[in-house]
């Protein structure tokens, strides 16, 4: 049997990426974000997009919502953090997203 692998916990240090085999552009023929993985089309709500932009495997967590809570002072930073964790963590879950390297290039 093959070792199971411990599942990454999204936390306020977590730095993130898109995992490998994950593109996330601007489609010009849908004129919206995409997120495209093998055999998978996903099209991430405006809120989804603005948390993706800043996913670039440097910042962690806490910054992307830093830097979210700054954007938008009319929401409490505890309820911005509280989405974005558990945004990052189900797209972690599902392999769409990967541990950020400490010496990722940009």
């Amino acid at each position: 049997m093959a070792p199971s692998r411990d599942r990454l916990v999204v936390s306020a240090s977590t730095v993130l990426q898109l995992a490998p085999h994950v593109v996330f552009r601007f489609d010009d023929t849908r004129q919206r974000w995409i997120m495209m993985a093998p055999e998978r089309l996903m099209l991430p709500d405006e809120q989804a997009v603005e948390i993706l932009q800043l996913v670039d495997g440097k910042a962690g967590v806490s910054a992307i919502v830093d830097t979210l809570a700054a954007r938008y002072t009319q929401a409490p930073r505890e309820v911005i953090a509280k989405d974005v964790t558990a945004m990052l963590q189900d797209l972690l879950d599902k392999g769409c997203l990967a541990s950020g390297s400490p010496n990722a290039a940009g």
